[in-house]
């Protein structure tokens, strides 16, 4: 039985078998420095050599540069370096450079962050100016139109991460022209990998980073494109790696595995087509239209990526819907992974000018073009199953009923809070112990401790959808208890009776768990213990 689904490949993929196989082969049988003159070196260095020129080939990088490093955040880190470092020396020259440094309002965090990092340390002290987008996620034109002049570097994305939208690349390189702006030009390229057609050289693109963990390589690998002519300074010296570009040995392994997946995409066959994604991604959509009734999809799907779904639910927090999806097995995101754990509303929603409610309450569903037709089915009776477990539990109507909230009444009724998870404990007095690692009870030693305390008692605090949407058995391989996290005082006099029988306190990712343990002890049951990581440590990921 499949037990996991994954639907949050906009954060990252596993690993195409293929790319899985070239990486343990550069590591078992082509280890050599591909930068050594013996036969182990040359056989590195054709791997390299080769996985170039895939690259090479499939981004139309003609002239310009394309090297070989970590990943995205270093490519847009040497981007901007190299950028920043020209206009600084233009400058020494007295030229104009202008004064803005223009950004897409919904750039990844990288990008801005980036700017603001080696603008204060370059002293350059220009303006970090965010580029407004429309309601459909897209960039304003008119508005760069106005600050072009003025904008010595624009960054831009291909394809959002949250949302999918696409950029109007051409309309943006038309600007640009219009204008005659000197300004340098950084495209964010993560998304668009296997998924846009690309021809760098055509295109006025100075700088084009690239993640090989968003299309199916492992994590720690990725390419940079920079435009012939375009400045460059090396953010790694030393070494003289990657014909100077990026100093330090190469990353073997990793680029074996990205060769293999660009070998994969230039041969055709792998990966779904663009029209299949957009029939899975619309069965999707139906899907959660009829398990969520209300959902609104915060992002047109005409001029996104085929890929992503981004959506809220009125009256539902975004807590409660990754809850009960993650019950379920269904992972998806509250938004960019690298900011999720950020409680705070989506800036890319915010950006885009939607209500608050939908910016805070909103949920990522994202899948990669290697997915198949048995997944996206499986996906399809998950939702429905959420969806009926959102109804028992009260936070969506149930069938026939009229709903409690409307899209404009959820941002502002005050009872969308009370139905929601998450209640708090009363402090059972000032000197309650602060949770330890002595409460924590490893996944790996909970059979044991079960079987030494065949008394035992494993409690569930989850919330009630939440365990109506669960598909995997509780730990431990016995019966548990449901006893939401709100509702502990409750058993107090029943559990203060029993000091000395073991209650096993779980939940989704030992948070809640360990509260409920903290709480007991506190009041001075000292056989309450936590499974440490929750059903995400105890549970198995997927046996397909």
């Amino acid at each position: 039985m499949r037990t996991e689904i994954y639907l949050d490949s906009n954060a990252t993929t596993s690993v195409l078998p293929a790319a899985i196989a070239a990486a343990v082969d550069a590591m078992a049988q082509c280890f050599g420095n591909p930068s050594s003159s013996h036969g182990a070196g040359l056989r590195a260095k054709a791997v390299l050599d080769g996985a170039r020129a895939r690259a090479t080939r499939l981004l139309g990088v003609g002239s310009g540069r394309l090297m070989f490093n970590s990943g995205a955040t270093e490519g847009i880190q040497t981007a901007v370096l190299s950028a920043l470092r020209a206009l600084r020396e233009r400058q020494s020259r007295g030229e104009a450079t202008g004064d803005l440094l223009v950004y897409g309002a919904t750039e990844h965090k990288a990008v801005p962050q980036s700017l603001d990092h080696w603008n204060r340390l370059l002293g350059l002290n220009l303006t970090l100016h965010a580029l407004p987008v429309d309601g459909e996620g897209r960039h304003d034109l008119a508005a760069l139109r106005a600050l072009a002049p003025r904008a010595a570097l624009v960054c831009t994305m291909a394809a959002n991460n949250e949302t999918g939208v696409i950029s109007d690349l051409a309309g943006i390189e038309a600007v640009l022209a219009d204008t005659a702006s000197a300004a340098y030009w950084l495209v964010d390229c993560v998304q668009a990998l296997g998924k846009l057609p690309l021809d760098l050289a055509r295109t006025r693109i100075d700088y084009a980073p690239f993640s090989g963990h968003k299309l199916y390589a492992p994590k720690g690998i990725g390419m940079l494109y920079v435009r012939d002519g375009a400045p460059f300074t090396p953010l790694i010296m030393g070494g003289g790696q990657e014909a100077g570009l990026r100093s330090g040995t190469e990353n073997m392994a990793g680029i074996a595995a990205l060769g293999a997946v660009l070998a994969a995409l230039e041969q055709g066959g792998t990966f779904r087509s663009h029209a299949e994604l957009a029939g899975f991604r619309a069965r999707l959509a139906d899907s959660l239209c009829a398990a969520l009734p209300g959902i609104v999809f915060n992002h047109g799907f005409a001029a996104s990526l085929p890929t992503t779904l981004n959506f809220s639910v009125p009256g539902v927090a975004s807590r409660a819907l990754m809850d009960v999806f993650d019950a379920a097995g269904v992972r998806v995101s509250s938004g960019s992974a690298c900011s999720a754990k950020a409680a705070a509303p989506s800036y890319v929603l915010v950006a885009m000018g939607v209500p608050d409610w939908r910016a805070s309450g909103a949920i990522r569903m994202s899948f990669g073009p290697l997915t198949d037709a048995a997944t996206i089915a499986a996906a399809c009776a998950r939702i429905a199953r959420c969806g009926a477990a959102l109804r028992s539990g009260g936070l969506l109507p149930l069938d026939g009923a009229p709903a409690v909230h409307d899209a404009a009444e959820a941002a502002h009724d005050g009872a969308e809070a009370s139905r929601q998870p998450g209640a708090t404990l009363p402090a059972p007095d000032a000197s309650a112990p602060p949770a330890d690692d002595a409460m924590r009870l490893a996944p790996a030693a909970l059979d044991a401790f079960l079987q030494a305390h065949p008394d035992a008692r494993l409690i569930d605090v989850r919330e009630r959808y939440e365990c109506a949407a669960t598909v995997t058995p509780a730990p431990g391989g016995r019966p548990a208890i449901s006893v939401p996290l709100g509702q502990l005082p409750g058993w107090l006099a029943q559990w203060r009776g029993e000091a000395q029988v073991p209650l096993v306190f779980y939940c989704r990712s030992g948070n809640r768990s360990l509260k409920a343990a903290q709480y007991l002890r506190g009041l001075g049951h000292q056989q309450a213990w936590s499974l440490d990581g929750g059903l995400a440590l105890a549970s198995p990921a997927i046996d397909a």
